[in-house]
């Protein structure tokens, strides 16, 4: 059987066969694929970590070190402090539903209403964390398609309620209130005050519309419309230059 002849460049020297595309090809996308499933999972796991693990640096030297159980066990819990706070903080409600803890947060709100800055800054907060916590609220539970930032580019929004007060009396026909969030941090963003007829809702879910905006487009969510209403012309209205 005749030897195999290597290849050799002009000088004569014989050059090293390179490996087949193939198989870098292969190998490319068996790492890529490894990312894609340990690299959300890492990033959940370690940020979850690091929340029980402030939480706990933050909570447990407050706590009496006959209550700590850590005092007693020759190992650390994780977790101890998280829970501690849950309870601290259900505990606080039960109060406060109360007549006399009504009383006492009404008193303590006197006090903060006369301080200049400070009754600014509760003012807001309070009434954010009222509206996001509200068992009956509708902000931020429906996703919807608006023109901006001008004519013929599309945003996605989501609505947080009915506009009320001056400045739906300044415009003639109802507008909603929308938050157009930025990528890819979502809580940063744009309020708007759209027309309602200028609004267009969207099938996905408030989560999936996150995951889009955070993506920067690359988590599409699925189309979940009716197969008769995918046939139809897209509700967008042209607009000719010079309107």
């Amino acid at each position: 059987m005749p030897p195999r002849s290597s290849k050799t460049d002009n000088s004569g020297t014989p050059a090293a066969i390179p490996l087949r595309p193939a198989l870098f090809a292969r190998l490319r996308a068996y790492f890529f694929a490894g990312v894609l499933v340990t690299a959300p999972i890492a990033i959940t796991v370690y940020l979850a970590w690091s929340v029980v693990s402030w939480v706990d640096e933050s909570v447990l030297p407050l706590l009496p070190a006959q209550y700590n159980p850590e005092s007693y066990l020759p190992f650390s819990l994780p977790g101890i402090g998280l829970v501690v706070l849950l309870v601290f903080m259900t505990a606080i409600g039960a109060i406060t539903a109360g007549m006399v803890g009504r009383m006492v947060v009404g008193y303590g709100e006197r006090i903060l209403s006369r301080m200049p800055i400070i009754r600014s800054v509760y003012s807001a907060t309070k009434q954010i964390f009222e509206t996001m916590l509200a068992q009956k609220s509708t902000a931020f539970r429906e996703v919807v398609l608006v023109e901006f930032p001008r004519p013929g580019m599309w945003s996605i929004g989501f609505i947080t309620g009915v506009t009320e007060g001056e400045v739906q009396e300044l415009t003639d026909e109802e507008v909603l209130n929308v938050y157009i969030p930025t990528t890819p941090n979502p809580t940063s963003g744009f309020l708007c005050f759209v027309p309602r007829s200028e609004v267009y809702s969207l099938s996905m879910t408030v989560e999936e519309g996150i995951k889009l905006v955070i993506s920067g487009g690359l988590v599409i969510p699925p189309d979940r419309r009716p197969p008769e209403e995918r046939k139809k012309p897209p509700p967008i209205h042209t607009r000719l230059a010079g309107e």
